[in-house]
């Protein structure tokens, strides 16, 4: 039984897909029998307040310097260390390496020394990223084989679901801090323009800046919108959607394993090589919304596009199964850490 530290942050600005992403894998670490605690410098109340009540250690350190994290991992006598951030440089991942038996790093940047016996990138991409000179020697943990997905993902995955034809909800979801900002004006827009009969589930992060903003606007279309924050109901929303609209990020692949027919939203860099792999084998839509004035115009266009066509939203959701996400790949992560440690 190992002591495994993930050292993550959240904030408005930074996301809260880092955090959540460690929360499939800390399920995965405790399902094998491991403690696992979290290691923050930031987190949003809401992401704080999930970490305590699903009985996750939690510790606050102050700033990004090295020192606090050895010191901690020297108190705990911690095992392992699982790195995921895109603010801690080579030299803070230096410097800590040698307070831990084994080292991951969850990355899809590929533009730093990773100092980490492990590396984790589901990109389709990742093969060709240079980790053979930014971690050499680490085991490579690469593909949809390897997506990160909570339990409670995997679960839907296993029940029931209504076909596309009966379903009648579009899930709007842009990350749980919505940095670019969408779900205000595509809510105003898609809300009055959807057919009778169907609804828009939204859903947000409780700790948006933007929280207040969102509540008034879904509050415009009582009968059609119904808004989710913090929702722990997140499989059971994906699995009852005939079409998701989503950023780019860790709820692609969730959707991906419930093959739900999705829109995706590019709104950072990070997000397009993703984007343009689903593409390509046809698991979905791309709207590009990097910089553009009129973004929220084309989402909305494309939305109700896909969801007047079902023969489209069928194909996308066929072709989605095909490729074989399954649902296990934080059970394959966690078990490759392991296997480090024993």
């Amino acid at each position: 039984m190992a002591l495994i530290l993930i050292r993550a942050d959240a904030s408005p600005a930074k996301g809260t897909g880092h955090i959540m992403r460690c929360l499939a894998l800390a399920e995965a670490l405790r399902a094998q029998g491991d403690h696992v605690a979290f290691v923050t410098a930031e987190i949003t109340p809401s992401l704080a307040d999930r970490l305590a009540a699903d009985g996750w250690g939690h510790y606050i350190v102050t700033g990004d310097g090295p020192a606090a994290m050895l010191e901690l991992s020297n108190r705990l006598k911690a095992d392992a260390l699982v790195v995921d951030s895109y603010w801690l440089d080579t030299d803070w991942r230096a410097a800590v390496r040698p307070g831990f038996r084994a080292v991951l790093a969850l990355d899809d940047l590929a533009d730093r020394p990773l100092h980490a016996d492990l590396v984790w990138n589901p990109s389709p991409l990742a093969h060709t990223l240079p980790y053979d000179r930014l971690a050499p020697g680490a085991g490579l943990l690469f593909g949809d084989a390897y997506l990160l997905l909570r339990q409670e993902i995997a679960r839907a995955a296993l029940g029931p679901r209504l076909p596309l034809a009966d379903r009648d909800s579009i899930l709007l979801t842009f990350g749980g801090s919505d940095p670019a900002g969408l779900t205000v004006p595509v809510v105003k827009r898609l809300a009055p323009a959807l057919p009778a009969g169907m609804h828009l589930d939204v859903v947000a992060g409780g700790s948006n800046p933007a929280l207040d903003c969102i509540r008034a606007a879904c509050a415009r279309f009582p009968d059609q919108v119904r808004l989710h924050v913090d929702s722990r109901r997140m499989g059971e929303l994906m699995a009852g959607a005939g079409l998701a609209v989503t950023a780019g990020g860790g709820t692609v692949g969730e959707l991906a394993t419930l093959a739900v027919p999705t829109l995706l939203v590019v709104v950072a860099d990070n997000q397009a090589p993703a984007a343009d792999d689903a593409r390509a084998k046809g698991w979905a839509a791309v709207v590009d919304a990097r910089g553009h004035r009129m973004a929220a115009d084309s989402i909305v266009e494309r939305t109700l596009s896909l969801w007047s066509d079902l023969c489209t939203r069928t194909t996308l959701s066929h072709r989605i199964s095909a490729g074989g996400i399954d649902g296990r790949g934080a059970e394959r992560v966690s078990a490759a850490l392991r296997n480090l440690l024993t």
